[in-house]
């Protein structure tokens, strides 16, 4: 298999890191490519340069994985990353050509009630960014290309303990009220998952990127208490206090089954084995 995955960075360098350990050709593709794992070949391209992003992409490829992260959370930062880039790319691949996946994000639901959501649900965000995430799912699913659409939880693993240690050093509050919601997915999962839709016979359009326990952020912030040794978290004076990992809240429950019923296994299928791995490792 002859794989590109563009924007090789948190989630992509893992997808790309394992598809070479398997012996399969791996392209990383970014535009500053210092670092990737061994055994991936370096692209060094910007995906909003259309001038020059033809003559990067690798012939004969089986499956791209677009898998950018803005560099910025406003508007314009999105709109180039994942829908300028994104056009940019499917422009220059051959037709029918590779299998594409384009990795968005679970901010694409509103849904603010508690209620769970599935890859059926209305997507109403209410953000700009969460809209031109859609944006650029319609432009993928426009394209007449074989492509599916990962919409990954928040995610975390090593490098990314943000949580973790505002509940060692003390700054974590619980929120005040029930119901604030912590979609989460484990970087190595969501890479394997990523794996998995590249070789899979046949794709579904959408599927949820998230692991099998939505725990409310209470019940998160309390068990790290007790996997740390340290005190549990004071609750918050006020709603506007209660934060997940990236700072937001939700009050929705995303639910994987569609992932899971295409045969996709979970190394750490709640919050409490990757964190205990994470601990574990001491990373």
């Amino acid at each position: 298999m002859r794989c590109l995955v563009a924007g090789c960075g948190y989630v992509g360098s893992a997808l790309a890191a394992g598809l070479a350990a398997e012996g399969h050709e791996a392209f990383g593709l970014r535009r500053r490519p210092k670092g990737l794992p061994e055994g991936v070949q370096t692209i060094a391209a910007d995906l909003c340069d259309a001038a020059t992003l033809a003559a990067a992409i690798p012939p004969d490829l089986d499956a791209v994985v677009y898998a950018v992260a803005s560099d910025a959370r406003d508007p314009a930062a999105y709109r180039r990353a994942y829908v300028e880039g994104l056009v940019n790319l499917l422009a220059r691949l051959p037709t029918p050509g590779p299998r594409v996946i384009f990795t968005s994000s679970t901010s694409v639901y509103g849904q603010d009630d508690g209620s769970w959501v599935d890859e059926a649900s209305p997507t109403l965000p209410p953000r700009e960014t969460g809209r031109i995430l859609l944006e650029a799912e319609a432009a993928l699913s426009g394209s007449g290309r074989d492509f599916s659409i990962l919409r990954l939880g928040g995610i975390y693993g090593p490098g990314r303990t943000r949580l973790l240690e505002t509940v060692r050093d003390g700054t974590a509050r619980l929120p005040a009220e029930a119901g604030v919601y912590t979609n989460r997915i484990h970087r190595d999962d969501a890479a394997r998952a990523l794996d998995h839709l590249v070789k899979l016979p046949s794709v579904d359009p959408v599927y949820l990127g998230v692991d099998d326990d939505p725990a409310e952020l209470s019940e998160v912030l309390r068990w790290m208490a007790g996997r740390l040794g340290v005190p549990e978290p004071e609750r918050s004076a006020a709603e506007t206090a209660a934060v997940t990992g990236r700072g937001l809240r939700t009050r929705k429950r995303c639910r994987n089954r569609q992932l899971r019923a295409s045969g996709f296994e979970l190394r750490h299928p709640t919050f409490r084995e990757g964190y205990d791995a994470i601990l574990t490792a001491g990373i």
